[in-house]
C-alpha cells in the first residue's frame, strides 16, 4: 500500500532551498542528486515540514545543510537505523535515509542488512562513488580490487563486495539503480522508492572527479542504459538480479525489481495493528510506581 501525499499548499524548488552554498568539488554527482532529491519531493507535493531527511558522514551528508526540511545528520554508518526508528515513531511522515557506500558497506553493513530484512518502510539511497571521498579517497569495500587510490600505491588486494548481488541475497522489496547524472530519471526513480510499501534501497552511481578516475561521468554516461528501453518486468526477480549483478557491458539503471505485496516492518507489528494513533502521537506521562514495587 503506497503512502498518499496530499500537500494543500503549492510547492516549489525553492521551498527546498538552503542559505548555505555547496562546496562541493566542480563535476561532484552530489550536485544531480541534490537536484533529482528536491525534484522528487516537488513533484509528490511533499512540503519541507512533512519529510525527514537523514544524512550519513561523507561528502554526502554535507548535503544536509544545503536542502530545506526537516534534517538529521548522523554517525558513520548509522543513518538506516536512525532513520528507521523515526519512521516506525511516526509511519505518517515518509522519511529517507542518504548514505555513502564507503559507511554502507563496512561499519554500517549490518545496519543495512537487517533494514533489507526487516523490510523498514523507508527510503535509502546510496551515494555510491566507490571511494571514501570525504577523507580524500581511500578505498571502499566496492573499489574495484586491484585499482590504485591514494592509501592504495600498488592496488587494492582485497576482493570487490558485489554489493548488488549482495542485497538480492537479502530478498529485498524494492531495488533500484540510476546515474546521477540522468535527473529526470532519477527523479522519477525517487518518487517510486518514496511511495514503495517497504524498504526501497537506490544504488546511485556517481562521479567523484578529485578521487575516482577511473568511474568517470562520461564513463558512466555511456555505459549506463535505462531498463525501460527493453521492456523490463520489475516483478521478475531473476531477471533483475541477473541485470544488476552483470556490468561488463553495460549497467542496467531504473528500477530493477519491485515486490509491493510484502508488509512493512510497521505493518507487522502486532501491537500496532488496529490503532488510528502513532507511537509519536501516545507518548505521555505513565506512572509506573505500580510496578516498581516488584524490586523494591
Amino acid at each position: 500500500m503506497a503512502i498518499p501525499f496530499d500537500s494543500n499548499g503549492i510547492v516549489s524548488m525553492k521551498d527546498y532551498a538552503s542559505e548555505v552554498q555547496c562546496t562541493w568539488c566542480d563535476g561532484c554527482g552530489n550536485y544531480g542528486i541534490w537536484t533529482a532529491l528536491r525534484s522528487a519531493l516537488v513533484e509528490m507535493k511533499i512540503q519541507p515540514w512533512e519529510i525527514l531527511l537523514c544524512y550519513d558522514v561523507g561528502c554526502h551528508g554535507n548535503m544536509a545543510d544545503k536542502i530545506g526540511g526537516y534534517r538529521a545528520h548522523g554517525l558513520h554508518g548509522r543513518v538506516i537505523p536512525f532513520a528507521a526508528g523515526a519512521k516506525i515513531a511516526n509511519p505518517k511522515v515518509p522519511v529517507i535515509a542518504v548514505g555513502g557506500d564507503g559507511a554502507s558497506f563496512s561499519e554500517g553493513v549490518s545496519h543495512l542488512v537487517h533494514a533489507v530484512r526487516s523490510n523498514y518502510p523507508i527510503t535509502f539511497i546510496l551515494h555510491n562513488n566507490a571511494n571514501f571521498g570525504l577523507t580524500t579517497g581511500q578505498a571502499s569495500a566496492l573499489t574495484p580490487r586491484g585499482q590504485k587510490m591514494n592509501t592504495s600505491p600498488n592496488g587494492i588486494p582485497e576482493r570487490t563486495l558485489p554489493s548488488m548481488d549482495f542485497i538480492f541475497s537479502l530478498e529485498p522489496t524494492f531495488v533500484a539503480r540510476a546515474f546521477s547524472g540522468n535527473i529526470p530519471q532519477l527523479t522519477e526513480v525517487l518518487k517510486k522508492a518514496v511511495a514503495h510499501r517497504g524498504f526501497a534501497f537506490v544504488d546511485v552511481l556517481q562521479a567523484c572527479p578529485s578521487y575516482n578516475h577511473f568511474a568517470t561521468h562520461e564513463y558512466l554516461l555511456e555505459k549506463c542504459y535505462d531498463v525501460a528501453t527493453i521492456n523490463h518486468d520489475a516483478k521478475d526477480v531473476a531477471k533483475a538480479r541477473a541485470l544488476a549483478v552483470d556490468t561488463s557491458g553495460k549497467i542496467a539503471t531504473g528500477i530493477l525489481y519491485q515486490n509491493e505485496d510484502v508488509p512493512s516492518f510497521y505493518e507487522e507489528l502486532k501491537p500496532r495493528q488496529g490503532r488510528e494513533t502513532t507511537p509519536a502521537e501516545e507518548v505521555r506521562l505513565y506512572d509506573v510506581s505500580e510496578y516498581m514495587k516488584a524490586f523494591i
